[in-house]
């Protein structure tokens, strides 16, 4: 199994999406940093210095590194610089987390591609960041579309992530804009 940690705002809506990709085999709510050492441990009420993360655990024999992050691309608003809808601030602010060289390349390839796309006005702003720690959630936060699927519905409509996501697959099927191979 391979692990990819990525930061797209509300970690409960990017685990939930992702949980849903063929070859994932579990998504986990977090804290992720490109610090190495850092100085605090997060929690929900204080991850300053951190950005709310999903840790993907994936099976690199049906799926890879390259096919989950464009379909994170496609749930999230990838040209938002100051978080992610409704959650402002660092702390929501998204990132793609590298552990080698060939995944540096590989999110910046995608980068372009998205930003080349024509789907968007305005330019990307997803961060590309060396893997620093990942640290997991309050157990309330796992699962948590399944555990409180009224608040969770609620949220994801109320913070307008929803409807962009809909958008976003509208506009791709309109232009015929598909993801290179």
């Amino acid at each position: 199994m391979n692990t990819l940690t990525l930061a797209g705002g509300c970690f409960w809506c990017v685990e939930h999406d992702l949980r849903h990709l063929v070859g994932v085999m579990d998504a986990v709510s977090g804290y992720a940093t490109d610090d190495q050492a850092p100085k605090n441990t997060p929690t929900y009420h204080n991850h300053n210095g951190f950005r709310e993360a999903v840790q993907i655990i994936y099976d690199p024999t049906q799926t890879s590194f390259k096919k989950i992050v464009q379909f994170f691309f496609d749930h999230i608003d990838p040209t938002d610089a100051g978080g992610q809808f409704h959650d402002r601030g660092e702390s929501y602010k998204t990132a793609i987390y590298f552990k080698s060289q060939d995944e540096q390349n590989t999110a910046q390839a995608l980068l372009a591609e998205l930003g080349e796309s024509g789907i968007y006005d305005q330019p990307i702003a997803v961060q590309v960041l060396p893997c620093g720690q990942f640290f997991t959630a309050e157990d309330y936060h796992q699962n948590y579309a399944e555990k409180n699927p009224a608040h969770y519905a609620g949220y994801r409509t109320g913070s307008g992530r929803a409807a962009f996501v809909g958008q976003v697959c509208e506009i791709r099927e309109q232009k015929k804009i598909e993801w290179k191979e």
